[in-house]
């Protein structure tokens, strides 16, 4: 079975066709610029330009940067503010004419991992980290997803944790590699005191192995500690998948 999925990001809203039963992208990925204001009705216009560039007609998967719960968005972050209590599967379905599943861009990234990378088969308590603009947060029990979940939000040093160890403070701030991992293990040490995670798998632009490899070796955590493999392919083959 194929499926539609689609990533829509802070700068860009891209997608592909997936096979859901292997995860792999079926062709070249389609972008298109995240419009600006990012409002529902222009980013709904966008999918549905990308639905048209692939002539879908079938189901689709969709991220948003937002908890979405029962189908409407009740967060906005990092998103505008006009989303708030949206019928996202509602507006995307009129704007593209096909059934559309809508979930959070970091649920969709650890339902990829669980199914197809570096978190399958791996039961009990798994925590799904993504570190980029901002920190997001995926919660599987027994491979099950937890929606919701944001651990980005968590307090540390007085602030919300994704402001004082996501990848942009990292940029912003000039921090080395090693600045940063001890910034990024006072999250994690938090993190595992409140949930006593079995695997923590981390995910995002931080996942590329290119900088893997510069914070990877300066962590440590009580429980399994691992790095996703599927990058930025990840939320598209989530999104997919959330539709089976």
């Amino acid at each position: 079975m194929n499926v539609l999925g689609i990533d829509i990001g802070g700068t860009g809203i891209k997608g592909a066709p997936v096979n859901v039963k292997t995860g792999e992208l079926i062709g070249e990925r389609f972008r298109i610029p995240t419009p600006n204001p990012a409002t529902p009705d222009a980013v709904a216009d966008v999918v549905r330009q990308i639905a048209e560039h692939f002539k879908w007609k079938g189901p689709i998967g969709c991220t948003i940067p937002a908890r979405v719960e029962h189908g409407l968005v009740r967060t906005a972050a990092n998103i505008h503010e006009d989303w708030i209590d949206t019928p996202v599967d509602d507006l995307m379905q009129k704007a593209t004419g096909c059934p559309v599943t809508t979930l959070n861009d970091a649920d969709a990234a650890g339902l990829a991992s669980m199914r197809y990378g570096t978190g399958k088969g791996r039961d009990g308590l798994v925590l799904f980290i993504t570190v980029g603009t901002g920190i997001g947060s995926a919660m599987f029990y027994d491979q099950v997803l937890i929606p919701g979940i944001e651990l980005g939000h968590l307090r540390l040093k007085g602030a919300a944790a994704e402001l004082y160890a996501s990848d942009r403070t990292r940029k912003q701030k000039e921090l080395s590699w090693k600045r940063w991992a001890k910034r990024f293990q006072k999250y994690l040490d938090r993190v595992e005191f409140l949930f006593a995670p079995d695997t923590i798998i981390i995910g995002g632009g931080i996942s590329r192995p290119s900088k893997a490899e510069q914070y990877l070796p300066r962590l440590s955590t009580k429980c399994e500690l691992i790095v996703a493999e599927l990058e930025n392919e990840a939320g598209i083959i989530g999104a997919a998948a959330a539709t089976t």
